[in-house]
Order: structure tokens, then C-alpha cells, then sequence
């Protein structure tokens, strides 16, 4: 069960979605039962009548950062920069940053980039994993002309032109409707799904919500590259839990309600804090923690995720939460039925003992 190549798939090319659903809760719904290894087929929008009244959702706040900005060198080359570096809600960030940086060939130290807004650059240094160090200086702070400029950092899959007129369209969907706190350079994807109207009916059903913090990093999808998938970490990523969620996460738990978390991100984040016990406790800081078949789930009694991709810790979690034999059952019934993959796609709820299950 160490094997990477024992966690891959196949996906036909075009069900990798390119664009989300019309409307958020038009996506569709898998129902995985984690106990029996059911499955059953659902719209995002029955979500409410899936969840057991009590229930508590826990949800990712972060907010994308649109931090992708093109560019040229001043020899005339093109450039295209993603900045991984944001200074916290109203707070000046600094003006030197790190970036991932893509060009026909690589700048030099001391090279000097220019963007729109007149903003420019200056390469400082290279450091590991494609990733440069650019000291920024415009007539504005970088966050302010990032906001300006910049377009949001969709995962390589998703097809965008440069100049794209799906843009403005991605600012939006791009960004779940609990996103707060800047930071992110990927969307907590599973959040993707809600809107204002299904939080409200959650709530008349007695569903209640709280949130976290965890800021997804550039590292979300880089893929698993050893063979034993024990030697595999995945990129540390700045989380936070305030009191009050920690007191929503212990309460339920006391209390024998479901702690679902809404995304893989929330799933690492609570795992990270949890005692032996399962308790969580107000915490800042950074994770690093990397969940494989084996884990012992302390906190979240169910998840809703999207599809991930074949071989990627996304994938390896979501074996670990349900058992490998099932999630790979799942996936292939979720293939056969079209349903759509990764960022732009559908989803999946995972948890014990619903109705209306459909073996696989």
C-alpha cells in the first residue's frame, strides 16, 4: 500500500472541467458512505437534506490572491510571475517577494522586469524549485497593483489564454463566498460549491458553520515523486483557528455531532491541532503534515472534497479518509456517470451512514 503507483486512475482528457457549473450549486454530488463503501448520485444542491441535523461544517476563510502578472525583460523577452509572498489584510507587505517565474530563458541576477501599472522588478536571486527572489518598486504597493494587474493563479490543467476573456468570470468563481483573509495562491476548491442561499437553508435544517484559516500554497499541486509514498511531505502552508472555532469544533464533538470539514485544506488544518483526545485549540502557525494511508482521523468525522488528481497527496488523503479500494471504486463510477474533475468540478461528501446508498 506504499506504492505510489497503486493510487492512479484513469481520466478521459475532457472531463477535466475547464470552466465551473452556471451557477455554484449546480454541480453535481457524490455521496460516498464511509463506512460501507456505498455510493449515490446528487446534485451540490441536496447537500442539506445529506447531513444529519447538528451537523457542523467547518470551511477555509482564505482568500485567493489574482498574484499571476505578465510581463517582459528589458531585452524584450516575455515573462510570466506568480508571487507567492502576501502581506496580511491591510497590512504593507514588502517589496521583495518570492516568485515562481516562467521565461524562454532564465534572467540573470539584477535583471530588470517591467509590467503594466508601471510596475517593474528586479531579480535578486534563484533559489530552489523555480523559485526567484524580486524586489518590486511601482507607484504603488505591490498587493495594490497586484490587484489591479494581476489574474487569478488557476492550476495548470484549466486553459487560459493570457488576455482571456473568462478573467473576470474567474475573479469571481475562483474565490469561494468565505473567502477573508489574502493569502492563498490556490482556491480551497471544495468551497467552491456553496452559496449564500444553501448557507441559509444549512441553517434552517440545523447545520451550522464555522471557519479556518490555512493559506494553500503553489505546493497543492506538485505531484507525488517517490516511489514509497512515505518519503513524500508536502509544502508547509500558514494556518490559524481562533477561539471560537475551537470552541464550535469541541462542543460538537462533546456533544456526539458530525464535524465534516469542507476541503482537504480544513482536514489538514484540524488534524494538525488535534490532541490524542480529538480536542482542538486556538493555534497559528505552519503545516506541513502530510496524511497517508494509516492516519488516525482525530477531529473530522466526514469531508466534502472535489475529484483530485491520480498519484497526488490529494488523492493519497482522501484514501487514507475512506480506504483506497473504495475511493479508486468511487472515482471509477464518477468517470462512468461523466461527472467533472479537479478545480472547475463536481464534488464528493464522504461520511458514515447515509440513505439511499447505491453500492459500488
Amino acid at each position: 500500500m506504499h506504492n505510489i503507483e497503486e493510487y492512479t486512475y484513469d481520466l478521459p482528457g475532457e472531463l477535466i472541467a475547464q470552466e465551473p457549473a452556471p451557477e455554484r450549486t449546480d454541480s453535481r454530488l457524490l455521496f460516498l458512505d464511509r463506512d460501507e463503501g456505498g455510493f449515490s448520485d446528487h446534485r451540490f444542491s441536496d447537500l442539506p437534506s445529506l447531513l444529519e441535523p447538528g451537523t457542523l461544517l467547518v470551511v477555509n476563510d482564505t482568500q485567493v490572491v489574482p498574484a499571476r502578472i505578465f510581463g517582459r525583460k528589458e531585452s524584450g523577452g516575455q515573462v510570466e510571475v506568480l508571487v507567492l509572498d502576501h502581506a496580511k489584510n491591510g497590512t504593507p507587505g514588502p517589496t521583495v517577494r518570492r516568485c515562481l517565474l516562467k521565461a524562454s530563458k532564465r534572467p540573470k541576477p539584477g535583471s530588470r522586469l517591467l509590467f503594466d501599472e508601471d510596475l517593474s522588478g528586479t531579480v535578486e536571486s534563484w533559489e530552489g524549485d523555480g523559485i526567484v527572489r524580486i524586489a518590486f518598486s511601482g507607484p504603488e504597493s505591490v498587493d495594490a497593483l497586484l490587484s489591479k494587474i494581476g489574474v487569478m493563479p488557476l492550476p495548470p490543467y484549466i486553459r487560459r489564454t493570457r488576455r482571456d476573456p473568462r478573467a473576470g468570470m474567474d475573479r469571481n468563481r475562483y474565490q469561494t463566498v468565505f473567502s477573508r483573509w489574502k493569502g492563498a495562491v490556490a482556491a480551497p476548491t471544495a468551497g467552491l460549491h456553496f452559496s449564500e442561499a444553501l448557507i441559509a437553508r444549512l441553517k434552517k435544517v440545523d447545520v451550522s458553520l464555522a471557519s479556518l484559516t490555512l493559506h494553500v500554497g503553489h505546493g497543492t499541486f506538485r505531484p507525488v515523486r517517490t516511489r514509497d509514498i512515505r518519503a513524500h511531505t508536502v509544502e508547509a502552508e500558514a494556518y490559524r483557528i481562533d477561539a471560537k472555532t475551537a470552541a464550535s469544533v469541541n462542543r460538537a464533538r462533546e456533544q456526539g455531532r458530525k464535524v465534516i470539514a469542507v476541503g482537504t485544506t480544513v482536514v489538514r488544518t484540524l488534524e494538525t491541532v488535534a490532541a490524542k483526545n480529538g480536542s482542538v485549540a486556538t493555534d497559528e502557525g505552519w503545516t506541513d503534515l502530510t496524511i497517508l494511508p494509516g492516519h488516525r482521523f482525530r477531529v473530522v468525522d466526514g469531508m466534502i472534497t472535489n475529484f483530485h488528481l491520480p498519484a497526488s497527496s490529494l488523492f493519497l488523503l482522501v484514501s487514507a479518509f475512506a480506504g483506497r479500494d473504495r475511493i479508486k471504486r468511487a472515482y471509477a463510477h464518477a468517470v462512468q456517470e461523466r461527472y467533472r474533475f479537479y478545480s472547475y468540478g463536481d464534488a464528493m461528501l464522504i461520511c458514515q451512514g447515509r440513505k439511499n446508498k447505491v453500492e459500488g
